[in-house]
């Protein structure tokens, strides 16, 4: 079943990828072609050809990409730029044209290692100071090299994720709270240099604990060196160590010191936090923009949907950095008490049961003979499941466009009673419908109920 599935998807791409290759000198049949299973934005297939390996990196449709800074070929341009700076980046071996009938991407050739997370985490201390040097290398580029980058300045960034959240609704509460706080917190003027823009774990090669290639390049632009130090210190970035904010992997001192040894500037910590607030409420926008991508037919993957569901996550983060704002007595609050789901009833099974009946259905006749990309896409279509299942239990809603606005006019704040706490336990309650498995909300848990 696995097979079919991937010949379906592999459809023309041996023999196109065959025709692209031959271009660079490199003659003979592509094999051990593989759907990779990592990201939310692109696709990139594995292949091999003439004993070498190769990553294809393709958009998933022309629509995904058309509103989008940098395209294919920009984003080739930045990887070579890199390259030729000292930066471990990957070798672009090749770019697709419209003649390949193949999409838009490049052809990359394959660094060593691999990028799971796990891979990364496990490895030793030089890791972290390996990745601040190639930070370092990255903001060292000269950006007259790379002229069609975007510039990102912290209070036109500001402005425009607010115009984001009203075109997603303007009605979560969280979110709000970060607006408020960051157009209350805007830092001087910088130094504008080159960013990744998505320098985190899971964008970057590890081989035997050491950086192997810095990946994913999509987001590269200009501007405050302290948001790529800020980017891979969020939560969501760090798998599960949350007592590592540098990167998963040691202190954010740790980070700064490698980062400064490195030939980067002076860590400013003012600026790493409203550089660290500003990119989770980026990423909460950027999740839900996944669903509005969906529903426009520019990329249908399930992913896409479940991915927007991780907004909720987002939701927790924001509350846990910007509690700190609210007096020391909502602080200590008691939470109000979640709504219980209903308990199981007699007769006809109820719809959430018979979605956990179709998810065990999923794990115990199609997940066997599944491999490789598709047994990933099962395991977001069994999520997904999950989801529905939970909401259809007790999941509160995450909308609420009154509060948001009264936190953006700065009418309301964490001052008012009762506030921190309400937003703690629908924070929680709708973080354990839509992603129950993320590492930090039993923390906030342990954290926020204590004194119940």
């Amino acid at each position: 079943m696995a097979e079919d599935l991937q010949e379906t998807l592999a459809s023309g791409l041996p023999d196109g990828l065959a025709r692209v290759m031959a271009r660079t000198g490199r003659h003979g049949a592509v094999s051990a072609l593989q759907r990779l299973s990592g990201g939310a934005n692109m696709q990139s297939w594995r292949f091999e050809l003439g004993g070498e390996a190769f990553v294809l990196r393709r958009a998933p449709s022309v629509e995904w990409v058309a509103g989008r800074h940098l395209d294919m070929a920009k984003e080739a341009a930045v990887i070579r730029c890199a390259r030729a700076g000292g930066v471990i980046a990957p070798e672009v071996v090749a770019e697709l044209t419209p003649r390949d009938d193949l999409g838009l991407g490049f052809i990359m050739r394959c660094a060593p290692g691999s990028p799971d997370p796990e891979n990364a985490l496990s490895s030793p201390p030089v890791l972290l100071e390996e990745i601040a040097g190639a930070m370092a290398r990255v903001h060292a580029l000269d950006p007259a090299d790379l002229p069609f980058l975007p510039v990102l300045e912290p209070a036109a960034g500001v402005e425009a994720l607010a115009a984001q959240f009203a075109e997603a609704g303007g009605d979560r509460p969280p979110i709000a709270l970060g607006l408020a706080w960051l157009r209350a917190n805007l830092p001087p003027p910088a130094p504008l240099v080159v960013l990744h823009g998505d320098l985190r774990i899971g964008n970057l090669m590890v081989d035997h604990g050491r950086l192997s290639a810095v990946l994913d390049w999509e987001l590269a632009h200009l501007g405050d060196r302290h948001e790529d130090l800020a980017f891979g210190c969020m939560t969501v970035w760090r798998f599960g160590r949350l007592d590592k904010q540098g990167f998963g992997l040691g202190t954010v001192v740790d980070l700064a010191r490698a980062y400064e040894a490195a030939g980067g500037t002076r860590f400013d910590p003012a600026r790493f936090r409203f550089w660290l607030v500003y990119r989770t409420v980026w990423w909460a926008l950027s999740a839900l923009s996944m669903g509005r991508g969906w529903r426009s037919g520019a990329d249908r993957s399930l992913e896409r949907v479940v991915v927007a569901r991780r907004a909720a996550e987002q939701d927790l983060d924001l509350l846990l950095l910007l509690e700190a704002d609210a007096p020391e007595a909502e602080r200590a609050r008691a939470l109000p008490p979640s709504a219980r789901p209903p308990e199981p009833g007699e007769g006809e099974p109820s719809a959430a049961e018979i979605l956990t009946a179709v998810s065990e259905w999923l794990a115990a006749t199609v997940k066997p003979h599944m491999a490789g990309r598709e047994r990933f896409e099962l395991a977001v279509a069994q999520n997904a499941l999950g989801i529905v299942r939970r909401e259809l239990a007790a999941r509160p809603s995450p909308h609420d466009k009154a509060l948001s606005e009264a936190i953006l006019a700065r009418t309301t704040t964490l001052a008012q009673p009762g506030l921190l706490a309400a937003l703690r336990r629908r924070v929680l309650d709708t973080l354990a419908a839509d992603m129950p498995k993320y590492p930090a909300l039993s923390e906030a848990r342990r954290i926020w109920e204590r004194t119940l």
